[in-house]
């Protein structure tokens, strides 16, 4: 559903992404990485935001830098930041990225409805977006991503602002997803979400993807197999936080 070859992002010789290549089929995957690893930089070219410096991406086996158009049908997007018509009401915003996806505006009416119950926030369709707060705003673009019903949805940090009802909704709602044949691709900070939701973790650091696989094949080739997520992820990323701070402590 998602293939990356040998894709490649540089910002003024800065190698952001460096040859990634990468394979992601219908399942939860979960992409990890420290801040600035290249984790938005591989989604934002996965996506079309910016160009990749080089390699090949495919979407539901369209070509993303030859045919764009057909291949941004296939997937629904959640940034990091949601990207949102503040003037706009929440049913509006939903109606026009319905229009844009050419969804018949029954089902964007029938399929709205239903998600904005799902995240509580169907008493407030018709408000502006600008006075929402940063977790209302996430959750229309979670609906909002999801009104096409698109093969794959990206999602970047999408617990990030939502309560905790809604980040148990939402984890019920992609495993749902995944069951019935949706590939979604998400990246976290939150190990225990991703230890307890994917199928597949991808782990990144300094643009290169470090280790693939199941949480038991990851487990498998570290020095703790019995180890936890967040004890792969620092080994692998070499991060030595726990001696930094009994340095510190020792000092304080």
């Amino acid at each position: 559903m998602i293939f990356l070859k040998n894709i490649s992002k540089t910002f003024d010789s800065f190698p952001a992404v460096d040859h990634l290549t990468l394979e992601v089929n219908k399942e939860f995957f979960v992409f990890l990485g420290p801040n600035g690893a290249g984790k938005t930089s591989t989604i934002k070219m996965m996506t079309g935001l910016i160009a990749p410096t080089s390699g090949e991406i495919s979407i539901n086996g369209i070509n993303l830098l030859k045919n764009p158009i057909e291949a941004k049908k296939q997937f629904g997007l959640v940034p990091d930041q949601p990207a949102l018509y503040e003037k706009l009401t929440a049913r509006e915003f939903v109606q026009f990225v319905g229009t844009v996806y050419k969804v018949p505006d029954t089902k964007v009416e029938e399929r709205m409805n239903r998600l904005f119950d799902i995240f509580e926030l169907a008493d407030r369709l018709d408000d502006l977006i600008e006075d929402f707060s940063h977790g209302m705003k996430q959750k229309v673009a979670l609906v909002a991503a999801l009104i096409h019903e698109p093969a794959v949805l990206f999602l970047d940090e999408p617990t990030m602002g939502l309560d905790p009802h809604a980040v148990r909704n939402l984890k019920d709602l992609l495993r749902g997803l995944v069951a019935k044949g949706t590939t979604v691709f998400m990246s976290t900070h939150i190990l225990e979400i991703a230890e307890q939701m994917c199928d597949r973790v991808g782990i990144i650091d300094k643009g290169k993807l470090l280790a693939v696989g199941t949480l038991n094949e990851l487990r498998a080739n570290s020095s703790s197999p019995g180890g936890s997520l967040e004890d792969i992820f620092l080994e692998l990323t070499g991060t030595p936080y726990q001696s930094k701070v009994k340095d510190f402590l020792e000092t304080f």
